[in-house]
Parts: structure tokens; sequence; C-alpha cells
């Protein structure tokens, strides 16, 4: 597909523009699955030892998750992580339930709030809720009156747990006897966490941290009954980091979800390729390489050795500059560049809805001519609907008062600024609500300089020489800032 017409262009414009938005949450499980990238490092999150599987937001948490705990393709996976420690060898010995999120089975906002008035409650809430789960897999419930309660009264679930004495102990203790003399296991689930509590993050952080401390005492008691908790990294240094001996090892031993730029652009043409064959037969032209037959499970999967094994597609479909010349940059650097938050990481969502919303303005707007796909003013302009997009699902999903830091923020729509005039915008009208709707909603934090702290440790904000604070691109459009001294987008 060397050549190709208008029409062509026309039908591979229509394809990329629906990439399943990086959401795994929402994307249908055909298509997920088939879009899937397995990532060997990430796999070690079902090694029999990690029991932390901790990742910023957007790098792929729920989407492993789902893979396994809702998709079932733990058996599929293994052969991409054949020399590390997974008990693959007998998937089908190997059982996974969800422990969270699992809908009208748990408190809601108000009835968590109330059931964690002290560490020893949160622990209990989760012993508790970890045996209802797991009822069709203990031999005897005779004792454990709590099992047949409505889950979202947890107040009612407590009482009778505590009053059931030790059986709920012995109960789990005998299931982890039978799973060893079978020679099996049971994972337990743990993901969604930054929706527990709703708004109200002491809750949140009491529910984490009782979380993390239950396994973190038992982690050593069971040998075949383990738990996986995907936690966002925020949430992990703030609620789960901090404890005893047995949590210092859980900790030590977690899974970070980190994405090399290689990972990134393999599972960007992975995502691509198999949305539709007329994409695999573009990325081909491209001169991508992928495995000889394609996976059964997964579909065609990118064989790139470097991140600069992606170059031709990206120079393919944008052009190798992001203008008429070098002066502009080059395409290829461009994109992951204008990607990256604080931290210098970018992430598969936004990555994914870069070029999904580059091919929806190219559709709009025709710019560009065969072979190429989205013209640079279509990627430019995309970035600013991804920013917007990115920070609108952090309101909306992990971090509602980023609602108030936008409204003080943009007062003074140029960045960056120097520490200081930073703190006096962020003062402003501080005990008004961060969040939108009547709903009050602090911020995460007792003071601005907390706050500016706690906005660079996410990637928010960034720290620059001389005291000053800047905000990356994946950011500031959203935020509804400009940079100073920038060239205005047409």
């Amino acid at each position: 597909m060397s050549k190709f017409k208008k029409e062509t262009q026309k039908a591979l414009l229509e394809f990329l523009s629906d990439l399943g938005y990086g959401q795994a949450e929402a994307e249908p499980g055909e298509s997920f699955v088939r879009r899937f990238y397995p990532i060997k490092q990430h796999l070690r999150a079902f090694d029999p030892d990690v029991m932390l599987v901790v990742g910023e937001r957007g790098t792929g948490k729920s989407a492993l998750f789902k893979a396994v705990f809702r998709n079932g393709l733990l058996s599929a996976l293994a052969p991409f992580a054949a020399e590390l420690r997974l008990p693959y060898k007998k998937t089908d010995l190997i059982k996974l339930i969800p422990g969270y999120p699992i809908g009208a089975q748990f408190p809601d906002s108000r009835g968590l709030k109330n059931a964690l008035r002290t560490a020893d409650q949160a622990v209990n809430l989760w012993f508790s809720y970890l045996v209802r789960v797991l009822k069709d897999k203990i031999s005897d419930s005779t004792n454990l009156k709590f099992l047949d309660l409505p889950g979202g009264a947890p107040d009612q679930v407590l009482d009778a747990f505590v009053g059931s004495g030790n059986y709920p102990l012995l109960a789990l203790d005998q299931l982890d006897q039978e799973l060893q003399e079978a020679d099996k296991w049971l994972f337990v689930g743990y993901d969604e966490l930054d929706t527990l509590g709703g708004f109200d993050w002491e809750a949140m952080a009491k529910a984490i941290q009782g979380l993390v401390a239950f396994w973190s005492s038992y982690a050593r008691r069971w040998q075949r009954l383990r738990a996986k908790i995907f936690l966002r990294t925020d949430l992990f240094r703030r609620h789960a980091g901090i404890g005893g001996a047995d949590l210092a090892k859980l900790a030590a031993n977690r899974v970070e979800l980190g994405w090399s730029d290689q990972n990134l652009f393999s599972m960007l043409i992975k995502r691509i390729a198999n949305t539709d064959e007329l994409l695999f037969e573009y990325c081909k032209g491209a001169r991508i390489p992928f495995n000889k037959e394609p996976h059964k499970t997964f579909g065609y999967i990118p064989n790139l050795k470097k991140a600069e094994d992606a170059r031709p597609f990206i120079e393919r479909t944008v052009g190798q500059y992001m203008g008429a010349n070098a002066n502009k940059g080059q395409s290829f650097n461009w994109v992951l560049d204008h990607l990256r938050d604080g931290h210098k990481c970018a992430t598969p969502r936004a990555l994914v809805r870069l070029f999904e919303q580059a091919a929806q303005k190219e559709r709009g707007n025709p710019r560009t001519t065969p072979p190429k796909l989205i013209h640079p003013t279509s990627l430019r302009q995309a970035l600013e609907d991804v920013s917007t997009d990115y920070v609108i699902q952090a309101i909306h999903n992990e971090w509602p008062w980023l609602h108030g830091v936008r409204e003080r923020i943009a007062k003074d729509r140029l960045a960056p600024w120097n520490r200081r005039e930073l703190q006096e915008l962020l003062d402003q009208d501080w005990d008004r609500s961060w969040g939108q709707g009547d709903k009050h909603i602090g911020p995460p934090a007792q003071t601005a300089r907390e706050l500016i702290d706690y906005l660079v440790e996410l990637g928010v904000f960034r720290e620059r020489a001389n005291d000053r604070i800047d905000v990356p691109d994946i950011y500031l459009f959203g935020l509804g800032l400009r940079r100073k001294g920038g060239v205005k987008r047409k």
C-alpha cells in the first residue's frame, strides 16, 4: 500500500478515529483483547510474592486487571513472560476473583465512612468482605453469619464479623490448606481503589491503609491465597508506603507499571494494526516488523527492538517534520515529548487519544495528501484536546479538587511562575470548595505550598531552575493556560 487514493485515505482516517480511547474499563471485550499489548515486566504482577501493583494514572493498571481478572487471559499471557517466576504452567489451577470493585456487594461512600472510625475497623472491613467474596470456596460456613447480610450494610457486617470470633480466620486457614494440598492458587484482585469513599479523602485513605495493612499482616500466613492490589502511585506514596516490617517487605516487592518509549510505540502500533485490516496493511507499508503469524488471541504483534523502529510509521503518518522543515521539530520526537508529564513520563491512554483525535481533526478539515494521514496542524490541535480531556477525566475520576486548581491559576493564564506567585494564586478563596457542583470538596493539602509540592509529585507541575514552577503540555491546555513567550497556535 505504498500508493493509494483519497478514498483509501478517508477509510484509514475513519478507522484511526476509533482506537478505543485507551479506556480499558469501557472497551468491548473482543476489541480489548485484540488491542491489548502484553509487557513482560508488567506480568511480574502475577508472581505469587507480588501483592502491590503500582502505576500512575493512565499507565494501564485497569487494563492489566481487566485482562486477567475479567477476561481470563492469564494462560494466553504466560508465553510472554516465560522466564519469570509465575505459576503459569498449569493456569487452570489458578483461580482469579475480584475483591474490589464488586458493585452492590460493597458499601457505598456513606456506609464506608461510617464503618471506618478506627484502624482496626478498616482491617476488619477488608477481612470480612474477603471472606464474603470467597464464600463459595469455603468448606464450612456454618458459623459465618455475616456472609448472608447485605453488602451495603457494613455496620451490620462488621458487628456480625466481630461476633464470629476466630471462625473467619480458621475458614481462610482451611481454604489455604486445601489450596496447598491441591497445588492450586487463588488470587484476589483489587482495582479502582481511588473510588473508595467518593470525594471523602479521609475515608479513602483509611480504606486503602486498612486494605494494605490487612494483607501485609497475612501475606506470610497464607501460602496460596494471595492478593493483587492495583494502586495509583500517588495513593501508594500517601497511604500505603508506611508501616511495619511486613508492610515494608510488601512494598519493596511491588511492581511498577512503567512504559518505555519502545513499549509505548509498540502498544500504539498494535492497537492501530488490530483495529482494521486496512490499517494493518498501512503499518506494513511503513516497514513495521510484525511477528510472522498473528497471535491466536492478541492478533498482530509488532516486533520493535527499539523505539526508533517506530519512526518510519510516524513519518509515514505525519511526515518527517512538524512543519516545512526541521526548524519546527521532528514529528517522531514531538509525539512523546509533548505528552510527557512533570516526571517526563507519557502514558498509553494519552498517546492513543492523540492519534485518535488527530484523525478526527483531519477528517473534519483535510490538509494532507496520501500516503500521509495526519497533517502536523491536526496533531497540534489534537494535543490541546487531549490535554483538555486529560484534565477533565482527572477531575471527574481521580482528582475532583483539580477543578479548584484550574479556577485559581487560570486567572493568570501564563506559565511558568515563580513559586511565590503560584502560592498567591492558589491561596485565593482557599476555604471555598475546590470541586464542581454543590458538594463541598477540599484540597488534598493544608497549605498552598503543600499543594504545589503535591502537584509536582503527581507530575501536574514540574520544578525548574530558580524556584520556577512550570506545567507540562499534557496538563497546560486543560488547565486553561498557555506558556509565556509561546507562539499562538492557528
